[in-house]
């Protein structure tokens, strides 16, 4: 598990990171495969996490995709909570604490902290990457830049 706040390497130790997910995704280009394999390498990655995954879009709604972690809401509208708010405006959203966010939906207790990234490719919403931590202000401006050049590597390499 990498922690990339006390080991001082902040944005640039995610270099290592975007190298192992280009190696880890180069031979396959299956959706559910693909988005499996990064759900479970940020899952065992990244340190402070309770959760990690995706929500589909499914016309406008968002549905539950391949995930780590507890149990989760099954099925989210757009424009509500932390990743329905993403869904809807297409903007990454870094949530230090879900409690104070208006319309948190709490499908997991232990979260307090959230970020959330619009998967968009030629222009369509596919779905939002889902980041959970128990810890508050767990994500920083680096992690939504080096989780945002994850999210386009798993975009380029996979057909969706």
């Amino acid at each position: 598990m990498i922690d990339l706040q006390k080991s001082g390497q902040g944005l640039e130790g995610y270099g290592m990171l975007w190298a192992q997910l280009e190696s880890l995704l180069a031979d396959e280009r299956d959706f559910i495969a693909n988005a499996a394999q990064f759900s479970a390498f940020l899952y065992n990655q990244l340190d402070d996490l309770n959760w990690a995954g995706f929500y589909l879009n499914r016309n406008e709604e968002l549905v539950l995709g391949p995930f780590q972690g507890q149990i989760a809401c099954v099925r989210i509208p757009f424009g509500r909570g932390v990743c329905g708010t993403a869904a809807a405006s297409l903007r990454t959203q870094l949530v230090e604490d879900v409690h104070a966010f208006p319309g948190h939906i709490a499908c997991d207790s232990a979260s307090n902290s959230e970020l959330v990234v619009p998967l968009v490719k030629n222009g369509r919403l596919i779905g939002v990457l889902d980041l959970d931590s128990p810890k508050l202000a767990r994500f920083t401006a680096e992690d939504q830049a080096g989780i945002e050049q994850l999210a386009a590597i798993f975009l380029r390499l996979t057909d969706c």
